[in-house]
């Protein structure tokens, strides 16, 4: 009774922490449904992908390389390229991870953009246990992308209309994260590193080939400024 207390405890913590991701999620979710069916695909492949993969940008991109020829290497590095920021995101997780036995190998796999930016950020209500709440974000984020795509891919036998644009959704999501961030912090660091690095790597190398550098020089700026970024409480 009193781990199934926890876990409610937790889980009613979580959930408004995860709304602002259900309607990003469900809409690009139901797109990505469509746009498989559309493709020719039966709703049980965006079904398995999103539960499998779980990876937006990996399972719109994983569409092409499903209709192109057979080509290992290319969609190996492809897929590199595209993921990879999650290896950063996995370094600055280590801490919040640490000890939490067997959830952590399921908040390692589903860890996204949107559940990273809520899992590192939130201030866990007290008395609500870490590593319950650290799971039910990950798990109803999950469960949200898995529910939108199942939903498309069944809804895209049915319905025709245009998607374009739907994906500014989470554009604007991650503004409204960002700026949620820059309200709680005394002393911008973190976001004045994150932007200047962006807009230096947009510059010298490229749209289509910033992310790692960009991930790179974050990494590199959050190490050398660590000591006044935790004085400042820019870590949690």
């Amino acid at each position: 009774m009193q781990l199934r207390g926890l876990r409610i405890k937790a889980f009613r913590a979580a959930f408004p922490y995860t709304i602002p991701i259900f309607a990003g999620f469900w809409f690009l979710g139901l797109a990505y449904g469509i746009y498989m069916n559309v493709s020719g695909f039966s709703f049980l492949y965006p079904m398995l992908m999103s539960l499998t993969i779980f990876g937006g940008s990996l399972e719109f991109v994983a569409i092409t390389m499903l209709l192109s020829p057979f080509a290992p290497l290319q969609t190996f590095i492809m897929t590199l390229m595209i993921q990879v920021r999650h290896l950063f995101y996995g370094i600055a997780m280590l801490e919040r991870y640490k000890g939490l036995g067997w959830k952590r190998a399921y908040l390692i796999f589903g860890m996204c953009d949107e559940t990273f930016s809520i899992n590192y950020t939130a201030k866990i209500p007290e008395g609500v246990d870490r590593g319950w709440f650290l799971f039910f974000v990950t798990l109803l984020n999950h469960f949200y992308w898995v529910f939108g795509a199942t939903l498309g891919g069944i809804a895209g036998s049915f319905l025709r209309f245009n998607t374009e644009g739907v994906d500014f959704v989470m554009t604007a999501m991650f503004v409204v994260i960002f700026l949620e961030q820059w309200l709680k912090e005394k002393k911008h660091y973190t976001a004045f590193i994150g932007i200047g690095a962006a807009v230096l790597c947009l510059f010298c190398f490229g749209e289509d080939s910033f992310m790692v550098p960009t991930m790179l020089c974050i990494l590199f700026g959050l190490t050398v400024l660590r000591a006044p970024i935790e004085k400042a409480g820019g870590f949690s």
